[in-house]
């Protein structure tokens, strides 16, 4: 499988079969930062993310490694502990490793699909990751960085997103992020990385997802409650996130909804 984001050839495109020799891999032990769960040795040929309506997915070894490339690319874009990075939400491979990677780096996290206008530029995020399609939605004051990924971006000021991870060293962030850091804002409230853990945990235990579990993503990352049930819980577990199409169905989904699956994680009981 190609470790480039972007590409989906037939190694990054979901076949008949999935098949591997390696076990998942077992859950964290006692994590405190979203970072824990990126180990260096929890990398295997099992599958920590798919996104079937893209027929894509990443193994756990191009998933944690791919991180480190993001976090790297976030850093070259000005991205520093303590900054906000907005995500765009798309059900996509590039904003969950981008999530991954800026929260090894100690970075804030806001999935959302706009930028606020009327923020001063200090307000603004460091950086935005939008699709290739939304280039021209986003106007950034000097000193802030917008990146896109899918097609090359048309303005020589905004940074290619596959390009740049492609050709990133994959090297373990040189960051200290400690559990009482902001990981993750809504605009209304944040999150640390000891809240967002906590809430993972207690939703692995109490919905038993087990290494090798498919975890159907069918809400929105705007909700910080599926962001813990979506992004975090399974990886923590071993398990797998899916994003759907519209024939997916799991062994657990995520939603304030009925869902197709055996089991539903109640996203109102997180918090």
């Amino acid at each position: 499988m190609s470790n480039n984001p972007g590409d989906v050839s037939e190694d990054n495109i979901i076949g008949d079969s999935i098949t591997t020799d390696d076990d998942p891999p077992a859950p964290v032990a006692n994590p405190t930062v979203i970072g824990d769960i990126m180990d260096r040795d929890r990398r295997g040929g099992t599958v920590a993310l798919r996104a079937d309506a893209a027929d894509r997915y990443y193994t756990y070894r191009d998933f944690i490694t791919t991180s480190y490339k993001s976090g790297n690319v976030i850093r070259y874009l000005g991205g520093r502990s303590g900054d906000d990075m907005l995500l765009i939400p798309n059900p996509l491979p590039e904003p969950v490793l981008a999530f991954y990677g800026a929260a090894q780096l100690g970075i804030v996290t806001r999935f959302d699909k706009t930028v606020q206008r009327d923020h001063s530029a200090e307000e603004l995020p460091q950086v935005v990751l939008a699709p290739s399609t939304q280039e021209e939605a986003f106007e950034l004051p000097p000193g802030h960085k917008l990146a896109v990924y899918g097609d090359p971006p048309a303005a020589s000021t905004t940074t290619h997103w596959e390009t740049e991870v492609w050709s990133e060293n994959p090297a373990i962030h040189p960051t200290s992020v400690a559990p009482s850091d902001i990981a993750l804002n809504t605009g209304a409230q944040t999150y640390t990385h000891e809240e967002i853990i906590t809430a993972a945990v207690r939703v692995v235990d109490q919905v038993t997802i087990t290494p090798g579990t498919d975890v159907v993503v069918r809400e929105s990352l705007m909700n910080p409650r599926v962001v813990v049930a979506g992004l975090i819980a399974p990886l923590l577990a071993g398990a797998t996130i899916v994003f759907p199409d519209e024939t997916t169905t799991g062994e657990i989904g995520v939603s304030t909804e009925t869902v197709p699956e055996s089991k539903r994680i109640d996203l109102n009981s997180i918090w």
